[in-house]
């Protein structure tokens, strides 16, 4: 079946995870972080991550906000910067403005442009991703923002993949999911989509059942892939 439906991830797909940190990194105020920034941004990340996956396994769902928040303030102490509450405020601010990576808005547009339905498939909460959204000015690009807070559990957890089918109607083999994430991109395999991973940092696939039916250093593979 052709591929009529075009999802990607959010955080670290579209959106630079990173770009709060390096921004905040920047600012005279907070020269502290200057040095450890990415150390903090990839602590925080991976924490976000560790969390949403002990809340899914433990059956102790909340809302990715406070997943986030928990995160920075464990990245914050691991890097001796806790207790710093303006640091923690403004990374924070700037976590629900995130930068778009360069080529998102084109690789979108064009996708809508050639009749695609598109749409963002994430573990963000809905307040968050209509910020993030707004922000990176990526609102017109979308046919709807998916969020895991409907069926109430974090990816890979299938109920999160089949909101798609129930959004959309469209069978899993004419889905193409797209993320930077190499565990979602298993679980979206598993559950039948077609799936690219965005693998910028060169990293090995994971040995999970589902694998990645392509792998793309950055999002316009996308457009190769859609014949766009």
């Amino acid at each position: 079946m052709p591929i009529t439906t075009f999802v990607f991830d959010a955080y670290g797909t579209l959106l630079d995870v990173n770009a709060a940190a390096r921004a905040a990194a920047s600012e005279p105020a907070f020269a502290r972080l200057g040095p450890i920034w990415q150390d903090v941004a990839t602590t925080w990340r991976n924490k976000q991550l560790e969390y949403s996956w002990l809340r899914a396994i433990t059956q102790a769902h909340t809302d990715f906000w406070t997943v986030t928040q928990d995160a920075l303030d464990w990245a914050l102490e691991a890097n001796d910067l806790d207790g710093d509450e303006a640091l923690r405020q403004r990374l924070l601010d700037l976590y629900r403005e995130l930068d778009a990576y360069p080529e998102a808005p084109d690789v979108l547009s064009k996708l809508k442009s050639a009749g695609k339905s598109t749409a963002i498939l994430s573990n963000g909460s809905p307040d968050m991703l209509d910020a993030a959204v707004s922000a990176a000015g990526l609102g017109s690009l979308l046919d709807d923002v998916l969020s895991v807070e409907t069926v109430g559990v974090y990816k890979p957890d299938a109920r999160v993949y089949g909101m798609v089918e129930a959004r959309f109607g469209a069978n899993p083999s004419q889905v193409l999911f797209v993320s930077s994430n190499g565990w979602d991109v298993a679980g979206a395999a598993a559950f039948g989509f077609q799936t690219i991973w965005i693998n910028r940092a060169g990293l090995p696939v994971d040995r999970m059942p589902g694998r990645p039916a392509h792998i793309a250093a950055d999002l316009t593979a996308v457009l190769e892939t859609a014949g766009v």
